[in-house]
Parts: C-alpha cells; sequence; structure tokens
C-alpha cells in the first residue's frame, strides 16, 4: 500500500490483513482467561511486512496527531515485540527517535537480568508508550505500565492494535492512562 494513503484506506487495508491472516473463529481461551468463539492471532499480522508497516505507520501517525509527549515505544513480550520496531522504525523514517524496548514478563536469571530489554539508555522518568497487539481486559497493558513504573520511567498511555471491546478501555482511563487502538474486533468481524 502507498505510504501516502489516507488514514481512511489504511485502516481499510490493515482490517482486511487481519481479518485474512489473524481472524479465527471457534472455541478459545484468552490470556484473560475469558473464552470466546473468536479468536486473533495478531503476530500473523504484526509479523507480515504490509502489516508491521501499516500498524507503524499508523500508530505513529496517531501518536502526533494526539499531541502526546513520548521518548519510546514498547510493551510486555512477545505481542508487543514487532510493534514496537515498527513503530520506531516508522518513526524514525519521519525523523522522530523513539527506540523500542521490550517489558520481559519474567526477568532471566543470567545475563544483564534487565526487567527492560533496550532501555540501557533511559533516564529516570523517561516517557513510554505502552503498546499491545490485542487488548481484552487490559491486564497485560496495565501489567507493561506497572513494570515500567519499577524501572522509574513514565508510561504515559496505552496503544492497541485491536480493542476486543471488553473493558481494555474502560479499566485502562480508569488508570488515568490515555487509551487508543487502530481498531475494533467488531470493525473485523463486520469487515
Amino acid at each position: 500500500m502507498d505510504r501516502f494513503a489516507s488514514d481512511s484506506e489504511q485502516k481499510k487495508r490493515l482490517i482486511e490483513i487481519i481479518r485474512k491472516v489473524s481472524y479465527r473463529e471457534g472455541d478459545f481461551t484468552l490470556a484473560s482467561g475469558q473464552k470466546s468463539r473468536f479468536y486473533v492471532n495478531l503476530k500473523m499480522t504484526t509479523l507480515h511486512p504490509e502489516g508491521a508497516t501499516l500498524i507503524g505507520q499508523m500508530m505513529t501517525d496517531q501518536i502526533k496527531k494526539e499531541r502526546i509527549k513520548i521518548e519510546a515505544v514498547g510493551g510486555l513480550t512477545l505481542g508487543a515485540d514487532p510493534i514496537a520496531t515498527a513503530v520506531s522504525i516508522a518513526a524514525f523514517q519521519k525523523g522522530i527517535h523513539w527506540p523500542a524496548f521490550i517489558v520481559r514478563k519474567t526477568v532471566k536469571d543470567h545475563g544483564t537480568q534487565n526487567p527492560i530489554e533496550g532501555a540501557e539508555s533511559f533516564h529516570p522518568g523517561t516517557r513510554v508508550m505502552i503498546l499491545e497487539d490485542v487488548s481484552t481486559t487490559g491486564g497485560s497493558s496495565l501489567e507493561a505500565v506497572e513494570k515500567v513504573r519499577e524501572a522509574g520511567f513514565l508510561p504515559v498511555g496505552v496503544f492497541t492494535v485491536v480493542d476486543r471491546e471488553q473493558g481494555a478501555a474502560d479499566r485502562i482511563r480508569a488508570a488515568g492512562l490515555p487509551y487508543l487502538s487502530l481498531c475494533r474486533l467488531s470493525e473485523i468481524q463486520n469487515f
């Protein structure tokens, strides 16, 4: 897709890719523990060259549009890893320096034992945007928020690719953070 396509054309194409490679119907148990008849394995989209490019461009543009001041992007491994890289690259192509970071679920017992990879050069109070692939209740995002706070950084918002529309937005906003999403599950289902 042309990188200069309109926001609505980019969103339509992203939903088309998600619907084709990431959306499934059946019986599933989600990370939240909830049962669902629908599953979005967004890794199939975030690892897709066009999908990752669109996500990076759209998230970068939306963060700029919302005028949220950030210095880095990242989230809980594994879902946020390719998204953080895509956003960091898209921002760099626009002359913006937003390094990516990865929040570990558990700290390794060897090596540097960093709870947050890529943040070694961050200063206390670094303003970060927490990224998520699919949000249901917001639990994973809030776990990442807590871990970056513990490391001395300042989470200034949560941005998900797909909002399953099951409480994440309300829960994250109740925690005092802006919540952004590129698309909702209902938009994917109705595509």
